[in-house]
């Protein structure tokens, strides 16, 4: 039996079965999800709207609600339309100028703190070549209360949005930006203990078939790897060979089936193969390199 609830006042579940019908339509994967998301962010919220909820509702939330459930059955992912991204339960501001950090880059993550193990509290350099929205970077730092870090991107909007996601997370006095080239050993001068990367390797031709979320929202120049998907690899290993310490780790994504190239092209400029991490679905996402 309903209930009867006051005026201006509606139980979210209507709501919600409307929208997630939408999003069904349009071939949206997570359609329950990004409906109770986008509810939420109609309602000026960030935790998702359960189904049981009532809400104060005016005209004003229906066209917000309206408005977002369009751009989102259009294809943009909810991350952008909210503005920001969980990585590694951090949130992460995001723009047009930076990748949506994605959970496979977590494995990256994962590879490096393994790694580090005990010395988390040591005065330990790291490195981020393309930092995008800082994601990599900010996470290792997060749990390594003693070390620094230098992030470098070719986007000055990237380094923006970096800079604020640093000074957001109280992170900024152990980190510095540079705008530059990643493959200029001059952008980051130095050698380093912990060296992250997660630059473009999708293969040119392959762009425009990738989930309408990554293909038309993500910066194409994050993407794009060139012919094969292989020519930042080409350029970077020099650049993670002449950075690392001599005791030091480079952690880079590499894209699925890219295992073995990349490998070579490694062992080409001194670099040696030191291990791989799988993601979640069991791909070597995260290639481990030393001199």
């Amino acid at each position: 039996m309903s209930r009867q609830l006051p005026e201006g006042v509606i139980e979210a579940r209507h709501l919600l079965q409307s929208a997630q019908t939408q999003l069904q339509e349009a071939g949206i994967a997570d359609a329950a999800l990004d409906a109770r998301l986008l509810l939420a962010l109609a309602l000026g919220r960030d935790e998702a709207v359960l189904p049981h909820e009532s809400l104060g509702w005016t005209d004003a939330s229906a066209a917000g609600f309206s408005q977002l459930l369009a751009r989102r059955i259009a294809g943009e992912p909810v991350s952008r339309i909210r503005g920001w991204r969980e990585f590694w339960s951090l949130r992460f501001a995001l723009s047009a100028d930076t990748l949506d950090p994605r959970p496979d880059s977590e494995t990256v993550v994962e590879a490096a703190l393994a790694w580090v193990g005990r010395r988390r509290e040591a005065s330990l350099r790291l490195l981020d070549l393309g930092t995008g929205s800082g994601a990599l970077l900010l996470a290792c730092l997060s749990e390594m209360p003693g070390a620094t870090g230098i992030g470098v991107d070719l986007s000055a909007g990237a380094l923006a949005m970096a800079g604020a996601n640093a000074a957001r997370l109280g992170l900024e006095d152990r980190t510095r930006f540079f705008e530059g080239d990643f493959a200029d050993p001059q952008a980051g001068a130095g050698e380093f203990d912990l060296i992250l990367c997660n630059p473009p390797y999708i293969p040119r031709r392959d762009i425009e078939q990738l989930a309408p979320e990554v293909a038309r929202f993500d910066p194409k120049r994050a993407l794009d790897g060139g012919d094969d998907g292989l020519d930042c690899w080409r350029r970077l290993m020099p650049r993670l060979r002449q950075g690392l310490a001599a005791n030091g780790r480079a952690f880079v994504e590499i894209g699925a089936g890219q295992e073995d190239a990349v490998i070579s092209l490694a062992q080409q400029a001194g670099l040696q193969a030191a291990g791989t991490r799988p993601d979640l679905s069991g791909t070597i996402r995260c290639l481990i390199f030393a001199r």
